[in-house]
């Protein structure tokens, strides 16, 4: 814990990889709440709709952990925790490649919209976590 207090005065309000993190982890809460809420209008914006109402349970499901996904990070931010935000940002990662194979397979190529949304959702995450792996400027 020692490694993570020594670093917070380098990390945090003033750093571009912060601001990221804190953004995606209130959109991703955002997503959550309209999925818990609105799951016929989440899973239209995800791309792929329900084909029958009682599905709609399922964006239920997917809004709570999407919420899960945007805390979990809440706490390191505040703690200024630059290196777990960065392992757990990176894990993350994982969520918005899928949902872009999940597009591809199920829509296909001709969904582009879609496509670019969870692309470029993974490629600036991607980027955000090279720079929350970097070392903060002193």
């Amino acid at each position: 814990m020692e490694t993570q207090i020594k670093e917070q005065p380098q990390w945090g309000l003033h750093s571009t990889s912060y601001w990221i993190t804190l953004l995606l982890a209130f959109g991703i809460i955002f997503i959550g709440i309209r999925f818990i809420l609105e799951p016929q209008v989440g899973a239209i914006g995800y791309g792929i709709a329900f084909r029958d109402a009682a599905d709609a349970v399922y964006g239920q499901v997917k809004g709570i952990r999407d919420v899960f996904s945007g805390i979990v990070l809440l706490p390191l931010l505040i703690m200024r925790m630059r290196k777990a935000t960065a392992w757990v940002f990176s894990a993350a990662t994982f969520v918005p490649l899928g949902d872009f194979l999940l597009i591809a397979a199920t829509n296909g190529s001709a969904d582009l919209e879609h496509l670019l949304i969870h692309g470029i959702t993974a490629l600036i995450m991607i980027i955000n976590c090279f720079l929350l792996f970097a070392k903060p400027r002193a």
